[in-house]
């Protein structure tokens, strides 16, 4: 079934832009409004209205950047478009992926429709298209600086746009000019302002914040859920949990994360065996997870406030006012907003992946855990869960070398006319890099957790861990010696990333915070 989604300028949501990026070819339909229409109609008509007065306006018949004094003749003004796009197309590196790129295009597409571009309606339908086509234009990762817009990648898709460059159509690396054909269409013919509006904006770094945000969403439930089957799994305490210590440090996060914590162990006949076992405090890992979960789940809230007003602002400069009868030069493409809030919640997804770390480490150590050594019963000959830990501690330390602010260095360009920037690309790249890194370690996590419950048999966690162990062990089995793990770690990525444990715990508590 097709879902219809009409682009306004200032109704895109992080959920709208992750179903739009991984919807598959014919799932979605992109619809451009009526009011949007007509304002993008208005500013395209006052460009021309410039052209022919003949007076120098930045953007439209100038040069850019540090050439801005360069008037330029009307003859040459599609030309001029035409050469911003092929000179700017520097990216280097490998690639952006698939839902990343239909990202990208996606918002680049809602900022000009606001109408405040001046850019040619034909443009924007044809980002729209190749988002419902699955035209993937190649991106290279590298080359913004997060000022002046993410300049190098989007000329890529500009590029695309005007059958000059590549993209994946069908699978197949194709020239853009054979894939517009292929629906139908013909590539897109720059005129005055277009180059310029297509490349001007923060389209790039809004996306990789967008998405990570999504994921993040999910990860911190999907952590508190591994916390509490790892509390279980050494058969710690919950008493650190209790409400009324949460209540004298009422952080909205902290207080959420041990609402979750409570409501997982519910009914653990593995937590009540122990009921009376002199217990009375677990290390900070195990003890500590909503004070150090809730912290995290702030550098959420505060991302995902600031991409949510980044993905629909007006990003690109010149600006046309139309009623105002004005154009003005700024700053909205300067992405530090988003670049810092994008080093921020990095952090917090860090601090997810080294405290998971640390857990893990509790169940491999016997003198903690009073567990099997690595938990398998026959260590010696089986090595067990060690090198699995090995591989969470190696994600762990990347982490922190990836948590160096982008955001707070500036490298000067353009003849020091630009000479700060954000570098935000770089923010969100790395962003998503800790993001995989803790979604892998959080499925170590589990491989462990769900294997120290094993010597807790017959006892069984609560009703809503055991949904999930269930949910684990239909692609990974009870470890009796040892085998191939990574494929293990894979299997619950899997499940991590398709929500399949969260729905699992959801499906006997209903939402979670």
């Amino acid at each position: 079934m097709t879902k219809e989604y009409t682009i306004t300028g200032h109704g895109l949501n992080i959920e709208d832009i992750y179903h739009i990026s991984n919807a598959k070819k014919d799932e979605i339909k992109l619809t451009i409004s009526e009011s949007s229409y007509a304002a993008m109609k208005k500013s395209r008509e006052y460009v021309f209205s410039i052209v022919e007065k003949g007076e120098p306006v930045y953007g439209i018949n100038t040069g850019f950047g540090a050439l801005a004094d360069k008037h330029i003749e009307k003859s040459d003004l599609s030309q001029l478009q035409i050469n911003l796009i092929r000179s700017h197309c520097t990216g280097v590196g490998k690639p952006f992926n698939r839902e990343v790129t239909r990202a990208i295009m996606l918002l680049r597409a809602n900022c000009l429709t606001s109408g405040f571009s001046g850019v040619q309606i034909e443009a924007v339908e044809m980002l729209l298209k190749f988002i419902e086509h699955d035209i993937i234009p190649i991106v290279p990762e590298k080359g913004s600086v997060g000022a002046s817009g993410d300049l190098a990648p989007l000329s890529h898709i500009a590029l695309a746009l005007i059958g000059e460059g590549e993209v994946i159509f069908d699978g197949k690396n194709v020239r853009s000019n054979f894939a517009i054909e292929q629906i139908g269409m013909k590539p897109v013919v720059l005129g005055p302002k277009d180059g310029l509006a297509l490349i001007n904006g923060t389209a790039v770094m809004a996306a990789l914040g967008a998405l990570a945000v999504y994921k993040a969403e999910k990860l911190l439930k999907v952590a508190d859920i591994a916390a509490a089957m790892t509390l279980d799994g050494v058969r710690g305490t919950s008493k650190a949990y209790n409400y009324k210590i949460h209540s004298l440090k009422p952080h909205p996060g902290q207080i959420e994360s041990s609402v979750n914590l409570n409501k997982l162990l519910e009914n653990s006949d593995v937590l009540d065996s122990h009921d009376d076992c002199g217990k009375v405090q677990d290390p900070y890992s195990l003890r500590c997870v909503p004070q150090v979960h809730g912290a995290s789940r702030q550098t959420l809230r505060h991302t995902k406030e600031v991409l949510s007003i980044e993905l629909n602002a007006v990003t690109d400069n010149p600006l046309i006012f139309v009623t105002d009868d004005e154009v003005i030069s700024g700053g909205n493409f300067h992405g530090e907003a988003i670049a810092m809030a994008m080093d921020y919640l990095a952090i917090g997804m860090a601090e997810l992946c080294n405290i998971s770390e640390r857990r893990i480490e509790k169940m491999m150590n016997p003198t903690f855990s009073d567990l099997p050594a690595f938990l398998t019963a026959d260590s010696g000959l089986n090595s067990g869960l060690m090198i699995a830990h090995v591989t969470a501690a190696a994600l762990t330390s990347e982490n922190k070398y990836l948590c160096h602010p982008a955001s707070i260095d500036s490298v000067p360009t353009s003849t020091d006319k630009e000479d700060h920037v954000s570098m935000g690309v770089t923010s969100g790249r790395k962003l998503l890099e800790v993001i995989e890194n803790l979604t892998n370690t959080l499925a170590i996590e589990f491989l462990c957790n769900t294997q120290a419950l094993e010597f807790h048999r017959p006892l069984k966690t609560s009703p809503a861990l055991e949904e999930v162990v269930t949910h684990i062990r239909k692609t990974v089995p009870t470890i009796n010696e040892d085998r191939i793990f990574y494929k293990d770690i894979e299997n619950i990525v899997s499940l991590i990333d398709n929500d399949e444990i969260l729905s699992a715990v959801e499906s006997k508590l209903g939402k979670i915070q």
